[in-house]
C-alpha cells in the first residue's frame, strides 16, 4: 500500500462506518426533535447541524454566494462532501457527526440546492459547477489536498473534481455515483429525461419522490416533509435548469468517454452502493469499479 493509500484509509474507515449507521434522507431529525417539530424548518435543521458539530456560514466567490456547513478543526485533513440533485448540506449532517472529532468538514450547498445564491443566468452543467465548486475551496482556504465524497449526481462532482485537480484530492469516497453506464438498466439511467419526473414541482410531489428514490422511505413527520416540499417546490426553476443540464451531458457523453473520466483518476477510491437503488442500478458498481485505477472492490449494502 502506498503512502497516499496509508493516509486516505483512516479517513474511509471513520466514512464507510458513519454511513453504515446513518441514512442519507432528505431531512433526518432525531427522537427528541421529533417532539419539536411545531419550531420553524430552518430552526430544526440548524439543530441537527449544531448536534453535528457544524456552524452555517456563507462566502461570497464571484457572483456566487455559497452556503455551507463547517465543522471541526482546522488543521485537521479536510473533508468535503458534495450532495446530490436536489439535496442540500443537511443530508450529511449525520455523516458529518461522525466525522467532525478528527476532521475538518466542509458541506457546500450546491448551486441550484439549498441556500447558494447564483445568478439568474448560470450554468448548472457538472463541469462548471466543478470548476465553481474549485473556487470555493480555494476561497474559503481550504489549504492542501482534501478527502472528496459525493452522492448520485455529487458523485459524478467528486470524480470530475479528482481527475481535474488531482494534487487536491487525497482520495475519494462515491456513493451510488452518477455517470455514463454500459450495465444501466433503470430508466432514469437509460433515459435521463425521466429525471424530469422527479422534480418536486407541485404538492404530492414530495412524496412521490421518496417513494420512487429510495427502496424503504424514512419517516418524516407531515409538517417537516410539507415544509421540505415547500423548499423544493422554491427551487423548481434551478433544479429543472440543473436537469436539463444533464439531460445535455447526457446526450454528449457515451460510457466510453465517462470511462475516460474515470481512468484519469489516480486518487484512492471507495465505491459504497446500494443493493436496491432504483435510481443507479448496484450492477453499475463493479463497472466503475473496474474503471478506476486505484479502487477497491465496492462495498454494497
Amino acid at each position: 500500500m502506498n503512502t497516499k493509500n496509508q493516509f486516505a484509509m483512516p479517513f474511509r474507515r471513520t466514512l464507510t462506518a458513519a454511513l453504515l449507521a446513518c441514512s442519507l434522507t432528505t431531512v433526518a431529525i432525531s427522537t427528541t426533535q421529533a417532539a419539536e417539530i411545531e419550531m420553524s424548518f430552518q430552526n430544526l435543521l440548524q439543530q441537527e447541524r449544531a448536534w453535528a458539530g457544524l456552524q452555517s456560514k456563507t462566502l461570497k466567490v464571484g457572483d456566487i454566494t455559497w452556503s455551507y456547513s463547517e465543522g471541526g478543526q482546522a488543521g485537521k485533513p479536510i473533508v468535503i462532501l458534495i450532495h446530490g440533485l436536489a439535496g442540500s448540506r443537511d443530508n450529511w449532517n449525520r455523516v458529518a457527526r461522525a466525522l467532525t472529532a478528527n476532521y475538518h468538514v466542509v458541506i457546500p450547498d450546491l448551486p441550484a440546492s439549498g441556500e447558494t445564491q447564483v445568478p439568474k443566468d448560470f450554468d448548472y452543467s457538472v463541469p462548471n459547477v466543478t470548476e465553481k465548486l474549485r473556487r470555493f475551496v480555494e476561497a474559503a482556504n481550504l489549504t492542501g489536498p482534501a478527502h472528496v465524497a459525493g452522492h448520485s449526481l455529487g458523485g459524478s462532482i467528486a470524480m470530475l473534481y479528482a481527475g481535474q485537480y488531482p494534487f487536491e484530492t487525497k482520495s475519494l469516497f462515491l456513493i451510488d455515483a452518477a455517470g455514463v453506464y454500459k450495465s444501466a438498466t433503470t430508466p432514469y439511467l437509460k433515459d435521463p429525461t425521466q429525471v424530469k419526473n422527479m422534480i418536486v414541482s407541485k404538492k404530492g410531489d414530495f412524496n412521490f419522490l421518496m417513494q420512487q428514490a429510495m427502496h424503504t422511505p424514512p419517516f418524516i413527520p407531515k409538517e417537516i416533509a410539507q415544509a421540505q416540499e415547500k423548499m423544493m417546490i422554491g427551487q423548481v426553476e434551478q433544479t429543472q435548469k440543473m436537469v436539463d443540464q444533464i439531460i445535455a451531458l447526457n446526450k454528449l457523453y457515451t460510457p466510453d468517454s465517462f470511462a475516460l473520466l474515470a481512468r484519469s483518476i489516480d486518487a484512492p477510491t471507495l465505491i459504497l452502493w446500494g443493493k436496491q437503488d432504483k435510481i443507479i442500478n448496484v450492477e453499475v458498481a463493479p463497472e466503475l469499479k473496474s474503471l478506476l485505477k486505484n479502487a477497491q472492490a465496492p462495498v454494497i449494502l
